[in-house]
């Protein structure tokens, strides 16, 4: 499965996030990627840093934008996610999923703290959806910093894992990017098991937008703090001798004998 992800600056203007994304999304498919990833509220801004709060977005654009790339998901022949902030009853920090064809699917985030705690209401979902044959777990930003939200994920058995970032700094700090680069490693290798991240860029991106393999390697990055596309061809491998010695004992650690 070719995978692309996208970084850029995600502003307060939904229209303008919208554009973005949707021009991205026929690059995408033009370079013949099967699913096309966006960061954290994308879509929306994230609050308070591109709007004052949640309650401030339109509900109705909001609406409108999701479904029109559900039809650029059916009409392209590719599967999006993208965050946005979403009301439904209470506000969601939520990541959409298209699957052309499908109706769409999301996973609001769980870990909630500072300003998502002043914004959101925590999700239920377990996030995971088959795409393109595959079995993908979905988490949000702050959620990298927890193992258990990723274990979760392999009791599952997720085939590739997905992160949605948008975490950004107002001066360059790349201490903070390769700690969080080194979480997406670790979660990586505990789990064995891929993952995609995707970031936004401005005013200073404080996360990856990368590709990193079962055994924490990083295959594909993309530049820091530049607006880009990212592809990468995906196949699920056969677990090599450190990965099988690592399966072997989380399945032992969490008692599953599947």
């Amino acid at each position: 499965m070719r995978l692309a992800a996208y970084q850029f600056g995600v502003s307060g203007d939904l229209q303008q996030n919208n554009e973005i994304i949707s021009n991205a999304v026929k690059l995408a498919a033009e370079r013949k990627a099967e699913l096309v990833v966006f960061p954290e509220c994308a879509l929306s801004g994230y609050p308070p840093r591109n709007i004052e709060k949640a309650e401030n977005v339109n509900d109705a654009e909001i609406r409108n934008a999701l479904k029109e790339l559900q039809k650029l998901s059916d009409r392209l022949g590719i599967s999006i996610i993208v965050g946005t902030v979403f009301r439904d009853g209470h506000y969601y920090n939520r990541a959409y999923t298209f699957i052309p064809g499908l109706s769409p699917s999301w996973y609001d985030k769980r870990a909630l703290y500072g300003w998502d705690e002043d914004n959101f209401i925590p999700g239920k979902e377990n996030g995971v959806f088959t795409i393109g044959g595959y079995s993908v777990g979905i988490r949000v930003c702050f959620e990298i910093r927890f193992p258990e939200y990723f274990r979760e994920l392999y009791k599952e058995h997720t085939d590739l894992n997905i992160v949605l970032f948008n975490d950004v700094a107002d001066s360059d700090n790349l201490e903070r990017y390769n700690l969080i680069r080194s979480h997406l490693l670790t979660r990586a290798v505990e789990n064995v098991t891929p993952f995609l991240s995707v970031n936004a860029t401005a005013p200073f991106q404080t996360a990856p937008t990368c590709f990193i393999n079962s055994s924490g390697k990083v295959l594909a990055e993309l530049e820091r703090n530049t607006e880009g596309l990212l592809l990468f061809d995906y196949e699920k491998e056969e677990p090599n001798f450190g990965e099988r010695g690592r399966l072997r004992y989380s399945d032992t650690l969490i008692g599953d004998d599947s």
